[in-house]
């Protein structure tokens, strides 16, 4: 017996699930229908076969999904890029997007990791209008997965004069970068740009063409690198991005295929998808998905997520409503 809630439960398997249950529900009521009129015997006997050979198709897919997502998940449990876009909210959301960006840099810190910006672009007021973040380590990917999604910010701006409170928000992608893609990349496709590194990075950033920039023509998706002291090692970041970020469109693409039918999730993965809230005039950070509450929010800023991240990874219960002090 396959357990079902553990695949809706993981957006990569999300969709053959609701479609397994689709299909028992369908036998459900041949069943029923036989129960009450044997008559139909032959006929529901034929659809019996049927609904059998798709469950058996199905199971077969679910079970190759899975270890295909659990082999990716070992592969890229120790490198990640982290994207942090400014969304609704002018100038207080590029702030709001710098914060949430130095957030998780600090919680990286916190956990013994390796965070790095690889490409930054800055708003007028100091903030993000987007960031990517390379990010290390033992477990990273297991313990930011979650994170993907529209962060919302509720709170008076330094620059409001009439205490109005406004509220922001910035969308946040969390992408494995794995070390065998999967995804193959047309070099026909590819539109390739060299240019200075900006910043700080002496004589060989000044005059040389060390940043990267691709563009992948059929998506439209845009990347660039500008860490790297050499061309090639900028060009191969920017390459393992570009496939992280196709291959996160075609885990959406899929888990969007039976979307109207999903009836619980922990996160589909979707940056679009609307997960948390931080209330500054309450000092609240709400997560929509699990419906649980934590205070303190200086601390949580400060890098201290490990109670926010161990609420998932406990597999907290949907809709338990409780409120979590983060201690001082």
């Amino acid at each position: 017996m396959i357990d079902l809630e553990a695949y809706k439960k993981d957006y990569r398997t999300q969709y053959l699930a609701v479609e397994y249950e689709r299909v028992l529900e369908e036998e459900k009521q041949i069943l029923t229908m036989l129960e009450k009129d044997p008559s139909l015997k032959e006929l529901g006997g034929d659809e019996l076969v049927r609904i059998e050979e798709q469950k058996k198709t199905l199971e077969a897919e679910l079970e190759a999904k899975a270890k295909s997502a659990d082999e990716e998940e070992t592969e890229s449990a120790r490198e990640v890029l982290l994207e942090v876009r400014a969304g609704t909210g002018g100038d207080e959301a590029s702030l709001f997007a710098r914060e949430i960006a130095e957030m998780y840099i600090k919680y990286a810190e916190k956990k013994g990791w390796s965070a790095r910006i690889i490409d930054e672009s800055k708003s007028s007021v100091d903030g993000y209008k987007e960031v990517s973040v390379e990010i290390t380590g033992n477990g990273v990917y297991e313990a930011l997965r979650y994170e993907t999604g529209v962060h919302r910010v509720q709170r008076i701006p330094a620059t409001e004069k009439t205490g109005r409170i406004h509220t922001s928000t910035a969308s946040v992608a969390i992408l494995p970068i794995l070390k065998k893609s999967k995804i193959e990349i047309n070099p026909v496709d590819l539109e390739i740009e060299f240019s200075r590194s900006g910043g700080a990075g002496g004589q060989n950033v000044n005059k040389v063409e060390t940043a990267v920039r691709l563009i992948h023509k059929p998506t439209g998706i845009d990347v660039r690198s500008t860490s790297e002291r050499s061309q090639q090692k900028n060009r191969e970041k920017a390459m393992a991005v570009l496939s992280a970020k196709l291959q996160a469109l075609k885990d959406e693409e899929e888990a969007k295929k039976f979307a109207s039918e999903r009836k619980e999730q922990i996160g589909t993965g979707d940056r679009s998808e609307k997960i948390r809230t931080y209330n500054f005039p309450q000092d609240r950070l709400t997560d929509h998905r699990l419906k649980e509450s934590w205070h303190n929010l200086p601390k949580i800023f400060g890098g201290e997520l490990d109670s926010i991240v161990e609420a998932f990874s406990k597999g907290v219960t949907i809709g338990g409503g409780e409120d979590v002090d983060i201690a001082p």
